[in-house]
């Protein structure tokens, strides 16, 4: 059997390297040595997973500290850790490599996707000295994007509902493998959302909202000066997928 080399080693860092040191150099390997960068490597995959257990094991205070003082002995028989050699499945490193390569994670991931914000709008509203230096009450028009009442934004015609997506089975991802890796990606049949619509809302087109006109009143105080912004919390576009 070959001899494990030490995670401090394998990350390249010094044993009093703090977290921002170890994420960086697990960073930098990860980029290098990622199977996907290196199909057909099998020595870069091999790397990489030394990588990825090596700051499994040190970014955690607790697992670290009983590295440190055993050895790799000292994690034998933490989950992940076994006999059987490392389980990345077992541990998130989503956040580092999500940005890196495009996809949400290791095996047991977060999930679907949820509702979408709905986007800020910006008026601008010219004002008279006068009116900038007493304040007013002001009304403005605009056109923004609704909830769809037909539909009550689900996007599906009325008394129908989503079904469930066939390609991801309402979960919202699809798993891929590499090597040691089960890789969640968004699902490309539903975006992500676990589910489809067969009978779209002919109201909004299945979008569950609409654009409309909408009259508000602001109050603009006394003393305003130029280029101010007030905020009016709520009073953008509606969210897809049922988000703000």
């Amino acid at each position: 059997m070959a001899q494990r080399r030490d995670y401090y080693e394998v990350l390249g860092v010094d044993r009093e390297a703090d977290a921002a040191a170890l994420k960086s150099a697990y960073r930098r390997l990860a980029l290098q040595h990622h199977p996907d960068k290196n199909p057909n490597d099998p020595d870069a995959a091999e790397r990489f997973k030394e990588a990825s257990e090596s700051y499994a094991a040190l970014s955690d205070p607790e697992k670290r500290a009983r590295y440190d003082r055993f050895g790799h002995a000292g994690l034998s028989g933490t989950p992940g850790f076994g006999a059987g050699g490392f389980d990345a499945s077992m541990f998130d490193l989503s956040d580092l490599l999500g940005d890196l390569f495009g996809f949400s994670g290791f095996s047991g991931g977060r999930g679907r996707s949820r509702g979408i914000a709905g986007s800020d709008l910006v008026y601008r509203l010219d004002l008279s000295l006068k009116d900038a230096s007493f304040g007013l009450t002001a009304g403005i028009d605009l056109q923004r994007q609704e909830r769809c009442e037909e539909c009550e934004g689900s996007g599906a015609e009325k008394g129908s509902r989503p079904g469930t997506c066939p390609a991801c089975r309402g979960s919202g991802q699809q798993r891929l493998s590499q090597g040691f890796l089960t890789i969640a990606r968004p699902c490309g049949t539903c975006m992500g959302e676990g589910s489809v619509i067969d009978k779209p809302c002919e109201g909004c087109g299945g979008q569950g909202r609409r654009r409309a006109g909408r009259r508000l009143e602001i109050r603009v105080p006394a003393g305003v000066e130029t280029n101010s912004r007030l905020r009016l919390q709520g009073e953008g576009d509606a969210g897809g997928r049922g988000g703000s």
